[in-house]
C-alpha cells in the first residue's frame, strides 16, 4: 500500500472518530477521560476479584485448620462443639455464686446485728453463744428453780423479767421467734409429779414461757405469745460431763433459742469465726 493511501485511511479513521465523538455530544478530552475512567474500573474490578478468591481461600484453609483442631481435641477427649455450652454453664454457676455470697453477706451483717444487741444480756450474767446452728441465751437453772422445782424463784423471774424488757423494747428481737429449752443434767429423778427428767425439763419451760409472755401489769415479761414455744430436752444436750458437781450443775439449764428465718438457714457456726 502506497504512503498516500495510508494517509487517507488514517485520516478516513480520524474523520470516523472524530464524527462518533461528534455525534456523542463529547468533545475529545471528555472522551478521553471516559476511556481513562473505565481501564481505572476495570483495574480496580480485577483487584478486588483477586482479593475475594484470596478470601475465599484463606477461609477455605481456616474450615479445613478447625476441622483438623476439633478431630485433635476429640481423640483427647475434649468436644470443642459443646465448648460454648460448657462455658455458659460456668458463667451461670458463677453468678449464683456471687448472688449465694451476697445473700452471705447479708445475713452475715445482720447475724452480727442480732449478737451485738443480745450481747446486752451478759450485763445480767446470762451467756449469750452460738451452738449447734443455733444462736441463744442459757440461763443457768439453779438461779431460776430449786432443785427438782419447776416453779420459778423470785431471783428467776428478776431475771427473766429483765430479759424480757431488752427484747421488748427492740422491735426486731420482739418480732424474732423463740424456742424455751428446757434441759437437766443425768441424774434420774426419784418420784414426784413430773415423774422423770423429761416431764421435769418441759415443765421448766412451760413456766419459763408463761412469765415472759404475761402480762407487764400481771407482773410478766410482756412478750407476744405467739413467737414463743417450749420444748424439753431431759438430759439429752448436755454442755459438760455429767460426772461431776460442776459439769451436771451446767447441764441444769434453760436456754432461749432464737429460731432462725428461712434466710438465714446456713451454717451459723461459721459466721462466728
Amino acid at each position: 500500500m502506497s504512503s498516500r493511501s495510508s494517509v487517507a485511511r488514517l485520516f478516513a479513521i480520524g474523520a470516523c472518530a472524530a464524527f462518533i465523538v461528534a455525534g456523542c455530544g463529547y468533545s475529545q478530552e471528555e472522551w478521553d477521560q471516559k476511556v481513562r475512567e473505565s481501564e481505572q474500573l476495570r483495574v480496580d474490578l480485577n483487584r478486588e476479584s483477586q482479593a475475594k478468591r484470596k478470601c475465599e481461600a484463606d477461609y477455605a484453609d481456616a474450615l479445613h485448620e478447625i476441622d483438623d483442631l476439633k478431630k485433635k481435641y476429640r481423640a483427647q477427649g475434649l468436644d470443642l462443639d459443646n465448648l460454648s455450652a460448657s462455658l455458659e454453664q460456668q458463667k451461670k454457676a458463677l453468678d449464683e455464686y456471687a448472688q449465694r455470697a451476697k445473700q452471705l453477706e447479708e445475713t452475715r451483717k445482720r447475724f452480727e446485728l442480732l449478737r451485738t444487741k443480745l450481747q446486752k444480756l451478759t450485763e445480767f450474767g446470762l451467756k449469750v453463744e452460738t451452738r449447734d446452728n443455733r444462736m441463744l441465751i442459757q440461763l443457768p437453772g439453779d438461779v431460776l428453780f430449786d432443785s427438782g422445782s419447776a416453779t420459778l424463784r423470785g431471783e428467776g423471774k428478776t431475771i427473766l423479767n429483765q430479759v424480757a424488757e431488752v427484747l421488748r423494747n427492740d422491735a426486731q428481737l420482739a418480732e424474732r421467734e423463740f424456742q424455751v429449752a428446757g434441759h437437766t443434767d443425768s441424774k434420774p429423778l426419784k418420784g414426784g409429779v413430773f415423774i422423770d427428767n423429761w416431764g421435769l425439763s418441759a415443765m421448766r419451760a412451760r413456766s419459763v414461757v408463761t412469765l415472759l409472755t404475761t402480762p407487764v401489769a400481771d407482773g410478766g415479761g410482756g412478750l407476744k405469745p405467739s413467737k414463743w414455744s417450749a420444748a424439753g430436752y431431759a438430759d439429752t444436750d448436755p454442755v459438760a460431763p455429767n460426772d461431776t458437781d460442776e459439769g451436771r450443775k451446767r447441764n441444769r439449764r434453760v436456754e432461749l433459742v432464737i429460731q432462725p428465718d428461712v434466710e438465714e438457714m446456713l451454717n451459723l457456726g461459721s459466721l462466728t469465726k
